[in-house]
């Protein structure tokens, strides 16, 4: 093509023949939105379109707004070209985006994962030409274990925290962290108690998936409520006033940062479970190389090593500046 089919520009990626963006990080008319975290569904755009699935996310969280949806592989033109989006795997929601123009393919991947969390619809590769893509954790440094394994891990100091007479206090993004914990914990060992911003956001995706019981911590919780079970909290949550009332409590992260040896110990954690809602090195390859893709943009993570070991064994790969921040800027905006 005489032009990219997908261009970078001060809003956002944007598509010149449908007029149409992607994940604008500025207000524009139209925009088609990968998912529901604050980095990529701003508050704004005068037309929103997403999966029906991520519709309530993104009402709850910016308000009144203008939306439409469409199914996962439902083709819709818009000026001659066709849009359909396929799920991510990222958290409930979550798509990627093919568009076609004059047999020209392309697919923005949003955030993604390979790993089925079973919260989740899994991630589905697609054949394109160009790909679009995040690198958040595009170092051979980041090798996730399996989920169940995990999984074990986190039930099982639950219980050992409830021995010592403890609460256990578990940190994870508002929106995906905090439900794919919640889907796999025990309910056996005790009683699960979340933060409001979290049981908030799982009250708004019960009804598309089912999760244990939850408790919500109010003023009147007392202490004694809470001594042997466990609270999901988001990491804003982590040294503010509220923690007092869980005193004595262990601390834990569930992030992929985990896998960086002392990003427990900086961040002020007794434990550190590296549970990520995005690819690793492994994931990232495998899932590029299924892409058939020649031409590869990388946009937020680390983009430039991951960049130049594709050029190394002979893909077309370049980054692109966006301002998708991955994990970072979710642990910002929590408090929201």
């Amino acid at each position: 093509m005489e032009s990219p089919l997908l261009i970078f520009n001060d809003k956002g990626i944007y598509c010149p023949p449908a007029d149409i963006y992607i994940d604008a990080w500025r207000p524009v008319k139209k925009c088609i939105i990968s998912h529901g975290h604050s980095d990529h569904a701003r508050y704004g755009h005068e037309y929103y379109l997403t999966h029906p699935r991520n519709e309530p996310i993104i009402k709850h969280r910016l308000g009144k707004i203008n939306v439409e949806t469409v199914e996962w592989g439902e083709k819709f033109k818009i000026n001659g070209v066709t849009f359909s989006l396929h799920p991510a795997g990222h958290v409930i929601g979550s798509s990627q985006i093919r568009v076609e123009y004059k047999g020209e393919v392309w697919v923005f991947t949003g955030d993604y994962k390979l790993q089925n969390d079973g919260v989740c619809a899994p991630w589905e590769p697609i054949q394109c030409h160009s790909l679009i893509t995040e690198c958040t954790f595009g170092l051979p440094a980041f090798n996730w274990r399996p989920q169940h394994e995990v999984m074990t891990d986190i039930n099982q100091w639950w219980k050992e925290n409830q021995k010592e007479g403890k609460t256990s206090v578990i940190f994870g993004y508002t929106l995906g962290k905090a439900q794919r914990i919640l889907k796999h914990l025990d309910p056996s060992i005790g009683k699960i108690h979340t933060h409001g911003a979290i049981e908030n956001m799982t009250t708004v995706l019960r009804d598309l998936c089912e999760f244990p019981e939850t408790n919500l911590i109010t003023r009147e919780t007392k202490k004694e409520e809470l001594l042997g079970n466990i609270v999901i909290a988001p990491p804003s949550a982590h040294g503010s006033p509220w923690i007092r009332k869980m005193v004595p409590y262990e601390t834990a992260a569930a992030s992929g940062w985990m896998a960086f040896r002392g990003a427990r110990r900086r961040r002020a954690m007794d434990r550190g479970f590296v549970l990520s809602d995005h690819c690793n090195w492994h994931e990232l390859l495998t899932a590029i190389n299924e892409f058939g893709a020649e031409k590869i943009i990388c946009t937020h993570g680390y983009t430039d090593i991951f960049s130049k070991y594709l050029r190394s064994i002979g893909l077309d790969a370049r980054t692109e500046k966006t301002q998708y921040e991955g994990e970072t800027l979710e642990t910002e905006k929590e408090a929201v």
